[in-house]
């Protein structure tokens, strides 16, 4: 779809040029039902998935004792910066890099000047205002921003009462029990969805469940779960509802519709644009029917919440959420050249298996600051995405007006 590779929504052409300047049993791998990612190669990777998840030692039962015992004071947590207390999201203090206190006064110095005069930086200064969020934005206002720069401050202040609405509504049930299933499943071991039944994962219910009687067409999808906990990590529901909105309709329409076509083109894209930038990655994954849909599913539609180490989650989605579904591309090819960049890399991925194992398990402690460095350096423009995207679309479009044709000329025939 044109806008799933077009620019931040409401950016001009002219600014959108300048860009060529986001495991245990208790977080399931999104696990997406629909009959066209049900082929045989996605069959034969989810049972030796399977396989390998019942030899580890790694599940839901560990993931529970740990909440129990920090909730009954057996065992005292160590709470990171972002409210995690264990898990491949946690953030060790002792590890981490900070910025100096004073550089970052400055740039919370430089963000609240914006939010006054939000229109004129937009309209007339979007470049700056770029770069500040490839810089990252600073933790204290970073809820404020993404509100800003995805456009639901505007949604919320011009639906007054309609959260309150929808909350209202007894929704449908087929959602609400699916929502309820998978509740508990969303960063458990951060300190705001740990208690089931606590005030994160009612707020989690209230939001999902209030998105299926905004939008009953689409309804809900487990890969929406975790963008909805993200908001919520950040800032109170109604806020967070609307951020959501803005996401699902904006910057990623149709990934959550029934039947996941848009979140199939753009597996294409991505694999197009695998072609033209690394011919090696490109040329091994064709060869071991490595799909794109096996292994950018979850990338994509979760926008990397659960992929990345977590201080280069938010930095991804600063980008994300000021400049668009592209930044969702680059990172998706810098994380494919990470994992199979080298010749080492290729040789010791002999088959499809092996491949998929080698990009899915990612190294633990991927900088930040190589996320954003990297995808920037990418020798990939805007316009090749959009002549990317629109090949793949028009491949679909002949691809389902073939049998059509072949079943006119039979006719024809008899």
């Amino acid at each position: 779809m044109a806008k799933a590779i077009s620019s931040r929504p409401g950016e001009s052409e002219h600014e959108s040029d300048l860009y060529a300047d986001k495991s245990d049993d208790s977080e399931d791998d999104i696990n997406i039902s629909h009959s066209k990612l049900n082929g045989p190669a996605y069959s034969e990777h989810n049972q030796k998935k399977d396989n390998h998840k019942k030899s580890s030692p790694v599940g839901v039962k560990s993931v529970d004792n740990v909440v129990e015992n920090v909730q009954n004071g057996s065992a005292v947590a160590k709470v990171d910066r972002y409210g995690f207390i264990g898990g491949k999201e946690f953030t060790n203090p002792d590890e981490e890099r900070r910025l100096p206190i004073e550089v970052l006064r400055k740039r919370e110095l430089k963000w609240l000047d914006m939010f006054q005069n939000w229109e004129k930086w937009m309209s007339k200064r979007f470049k700056k205002v770029k770069e500040r969020c490839r810089k990252g934005i600073p933790p204290s206002i970073r809820s404020r921003a993404w509100q800003y720069l995805c456009g639901s401050k505007y949604l919320m202040e011009h639906n007054p009462g309609k959260f309150d609405e929808y909350l209202q509504a007894p929704g449908d049930h087929k959602c609400i029990d699916d929502i309820k299933k998978d509740l508990h499943r969303q960063f458990p071991l951060h300190e705001m969805f740990m208690a089931r039944g606590g005030y994160g994962q009612e707020d989690l219910f209230r939001l999902l469940k209030a998105y299926t009687v905004h939008n009953p067409a689409d309804g809900y999808c487990q890969a929406q779960a975790p963008i909805a906990a993200v908001l919520l990590m950040h800032m109170p529901a109604e806020e967070a509802f609307w951020c959501f909105v803005s996401i699902c309709e904006k910057y990623l329409p149709g990934y959550y519709s029934p039947g996941l076509e848009a979140v199939q083109v753009d597996g294409d894209v991505l694999f197009g644009l695998l072609k033209r930038s690394n011919p090696p990655i490109y040329k091994h994954l064709k060869k071991h029917k490595v799909e794109p849909i096996l292994y950018m599913t979850e990338w994509f539609m979760c926008v990397y919440s659960r992929t990345l180490p977590w201080a280069s989650v938010l930095r991804v989605w600063d980008m994300f959420l000021c400049e668009g579904v592209k930044v969702v591309f680059r990172v998706g090819m810098v994380l494919v050249r990470l994992s199979l960049g080298s010749q080492e890399h290729l040789t010791s991925s002999p088959g499809m298996y092996e491949t998929l194992e080698k990009i899915r398990h990612l190294p633990a402690d991927i900088d930040e600051s190589f996320i954003v460095r990297e995808s920037l350096r990418l020798n990939i423009s805007e316009r090749d995405m959009e002549r990317e995207h629109q090949k793949q679309i028009q491949r679909r479009k002949l691809a389902k007006e073939k049998p059509r044709k072949d079943s006119g000329k039979s006719k024809k025939k008899s």
